[in-house]
């Protein structure tokens, strides 16, 4: 199934390194809109060791044929080596705002 729209997901270490992310995505039309939850506790194998971090997730809504462009723009703004970034489809959800996500995210 064909999906119009995605969220896409990054991690980061700090709030402010979050807000960023956010604010750039919002501001180059790559995403519609953010949220940043944290903080989490983040637990992953690095370089043979467990690691344990907190962290701050980023969760931008996006229309699915820029997703590609805002998982570029965050690779780019990371601090991180290696960052995680998701892209989940969404199946269903509130018409109007799912219009207004694909207005907001056209350049």
């Amino acid at each position: 199934m064909a999906t119009e729209h995605v969220i896409v997901a990054t991690t980061t270490d700090s709030e402010d390194a979050a807000r960023a992310l956010a604010a750039a995505a919002v501001e180059t039309r790559t995403g519609a809109c953010a949220q940043i939850v944290g903080p989490i506790t983040s637990v992953y194998r690095w370089e043979g060791a467990v690691e344990t971090a907190t962290e701050w997730r980023v969760e931008v809504k996006t229309a699915a044929d820029r997703a590609g462009a805002l998982v570029e723009e965050l690779k780019a703004r990371h601090t991180y080596d290696v960052p995680e970034v998701i892209v989940t489809p969404i199946t269903g959800g509130h018409a109007d705002y799912l219009a207004w996500l694909i207005t907001e995210t056209k350049v």
